[in-house]
């Protein structure tokens, strides 16, 4: 039965390993100070992490301190509570992310599941997460291999498109976006940002020649990626907005609302705040709430009501009994 003194002593080498992981160097006072022991006692617990199968390398300098070097061979894996917790909802929701890992995700998180304490396995047992996959499986070896490029600053040659097109793109991000994943990348022939759906490429070798990085427009890749499905081009904003007042209480609006912004400004009437990628398609969204709709604003938007009727009308082929159409 384990004592206190080694329950102890467990707990910290948990704790010493967690910190050695996220950052590179550690002065062995400030890793005293952080455990609150003494530095003979991080001496002694980096010897036990080495008997373990941990490399732990002893850094040269005036404060002196310690490195977790990469090994030869896959020690044993040390979790802390947190740690367990968050490896075991990243597992369970791997499916989702459309990388071909399903199996070996559950077969991972089977593994953990074994050799956790039966307190902690009754708290992941209570996590309650479906993970739906969404559109094509991607192979583990493309995602590799585009992630290699990116990493080694090497432009990526794939076909494209249907028919399938030749492409040269210095890769720069991989995004998991709704189950799929997107290349992000500087076409130089077109002198432009795109975005490719990686299911649909199919990779060529060798690579092409290396490239200087570049940064993203704005800095951060996923609003960046957010802008593109909006169809801005550079923020996360819908490039037309407009408001409107529906017929309808705000519990029939809400729901179907999106990212707009609804408001109960009187019993039956909502009003809402809401945008699209272009102005017929905003006023054809908003016609699908069954309500008569009332346009606050802007004139575009009520242009692009005036464009829809005529062509409903034109659709109809002149039927009798229409709205607009002569009797």
């Amino acid at each position: 039965m384990p004592t206190a003194s080694s329950t102890a002593t467990s707990g910290r080498l948990l704790s010493l390993l967690s910190l050695l992981q996220v950052r590179r160097d550690w002065p062995g006072a400030l890793l005293a100070d952080r455990l609150s022991v003494s530095e003979r006692t991080v001496r002694r617990d980096v010897d036990r992490l080495r008997e373990l199968g941990y490399p732990v390398q002893a850094v040269k300098g005036p404060e002196g301190g310690y490195r977790l070097e990469a090994g030869s061979q896959m020690p044993p894996l040390l979790f802390d509570e947190e740690q367990a917790v968050a490896l075991a909802v990243a597992l369970r929701i791997a499916v989702g992310t459309g990388a071909g890992i399903e199996e070996a995700a559950a077969r991972a998180l089977a593994t953990v599941r074994q050799v956790m304490p039966s307190r902690l396995r009754q708290r992941v047992d209570l996590l309650e997460i479906t993970a739906a996959a969404r559109g094509t499986q991607v192979g583990t070896d493309v995602l590799l291999a585009l992630s290699s490029a990116i990493r080694a600053t090497e432009e990526v040659r794939f076909d494209y498109g249907d028919p399938p097109r030749r492409r040269q793109v210095q890769p720069h991000h991989l995004v998991v976006r709704g189950g799929r994943w997107y290349l992000v990348g500087w076409d130089a022939a077109r002198e432009d940002w795109r975005t490719y759906r990686v299911d649909r490429l199919e990779l060529r070798v060798p690579n092409g020649p290396r490239f200087t990085p570049r940064e993203v427009p704005g800095g951060d890749v996923a609003t960046f990626l957010a802008a593109r499905f909006k169809g801005s081009a550079t923020t996360d904003a819908w490039p037309c907005q407009g408001e409107v007042i529906l017929g309808l209480p705000l519990a029939e609006v809400a729901p179907f609302a999106g990212d707009g912004v609804a408001e109960e400004i009187a019993p039956g009437k909502t009003l809402l705040r809401t945008g699209s990628w272009s102005w017929p398609a905003l006023a054809a969204g908003l016609l699908r709430f069954d309500a008569e709709v009332e346009v606050v604003g802007p004139p575009e938007l009520r242009t692009a009501f005036a464009d829809l009727a005529a062509r409903a009308t034109r659709a109809s082929g002149g039927a009798p009994g229409l709205p607009g159409t002569p009797p």
